[in-house]
């Protein structure tokens, strides 16, 4: 696939008086990839040290978003002088992420343009796996490699998990982190209640409220550092400005998952063949997760029978959201000496 417009490429170098800056030149660029569709472009951003002049499978990773939110208000949301897309950047990688259609700054579907219960939903995990590929195989062309380390987030595990299921050639190694599986208990990305339109809102609080589900009352108050939450939902919102326009402002989101939830995991089917994974798979999860809760996880593991070197790791103190948290450390560095397992150097 081509990218139809590149946006620009800056060379960056990240100071700090933060403890956790990394004194690493970057190098960003934006790009949107045409997807399998007429008219449908996915947006890609890659961050990589300026001194990189090879690339190799090991080395290079695409991270993709879960249900909701798009990818680089969390991955490369710089918090206390920091993103974990950097983290992984400056040490050596060639870091990749991607908003699905309907997501950030891909392109949205027409059936956002109207009102949500007017067409029936969108974006189901099987075209969000065709736009993941899409990306995949410009990344590949691009770099002029074979493979590449996927990461995935929430529902992002279930696509990352399933591009690999079909396509294990290209991929290196993969990363579950808060992986999905059969659910047992009720989701708390909720559509409200009638017909499942095309697309759901979301308001700032309702995402504050459902980020705290499940931390208890004595662990609340320090949780998130002061301004974290605020600097993500400002980033968050501002990726969906006719939702941002609304009163009170929201963020437009696609179904096509909620409708993926209630046929799959959500009626007790698996949605893919975790045997089918052939790659070593890190599933990593926190302690207070309440979107996927441990019992997922916990499930999954075992049925990674042909995954060599599987990993299963979780996390205390922190929830679903983790990445943007107090101890989002502890997940960046269980991730990274995966990653670095892998490494030839």
């Amino acid at each position: 696939m081509q990218a139809s417009a590149l946006f620009g490429v800056l060379a960056a170098v990240i100071f700090g008086s933060s403890a956790l800056a990394q004194s690493k030149a970057l190098v960003t660029e934006e790009a949107m990839v045409k997807s399998s569709d007429p008219g449908i472009e996915i947006y890609v951003r890659n961050k990589r040290p300026a001194d990189m002049t090879s690339f190799r499978p090991e080395q290079t990773i695409i991270y993709v978003h879960g249900a909701t939110y798009p990818s680089e208000t969390a991955f490369d949301l710089k918090l206390d002088g920091l993103s974990w897309m950097e983290y992984i950047a400056s040490r050596g990688y060639d870091v990749w992420l991607l908003d699905l259609r309907g997501y950030g700054r891909s392109t949205r579907p027409a059936e956002m343009a109207d009102k949500p219960d007017a067409n029936a939903p969108i974006v189901t995990g099987e075209t969000a796996v065709k736009d993941i590929g899409s990306v995949v195989d410009f990344v590949l062309q691009r770099r002029n490699i074979p493979r590449v380390n996927l990461l995935g987030w929430s529902w992002g595990t279930t696509l990352m998990a399933t591009y690999t299921t079909q396509n294990a050639s290209k991929v290196e190694r993969l990363v579950l982190y808060a992986p999905s599986w059969i659910r047992q208990t009720a989701s708390l990305v909720q559509a409200g209640p009638g017909r499942l339109g095309a697309y759901r809102t979301v308001t700032r609080e309702q995402a504050r409220e459902r980020w705290y589900t499940g931390v208890p009352e004595d662990k609340k108050g320090d949780l998130i550092p002061v301004g974290w939450f605020d600097a993500w939902a400002d980033a968050t919102f501002a990726t969906d400005p006719v939702g941002a326009a609304m009163t009170p402002p929201v963020l437009r989101a696609p179904n096509g998952v909620v409708q993926d939830g209630q046929q799959y995991s959500g009626a007790g089917k698996p949605y893919y063949d975790p045997a089918k994974i052939t790659v070593p798979t890190l599933l990593v999860h926190a302690e207070w997760d309440k979107d996927t809760p441990p019992y997922m996880a916990q499930a999954l593991f075992p049925l990674l029978t042909n995954s060599p070197g599987k990993r299963y790791v979780q996390l205390a103190e922190g929830t679903h959201t983790i990445i943007m948290e107090k101890n989002r450390l502890k997940l960046f560095e269980a991730v990274q000496a995966f990653l670095d397992e892998g490494r030839k150097d």
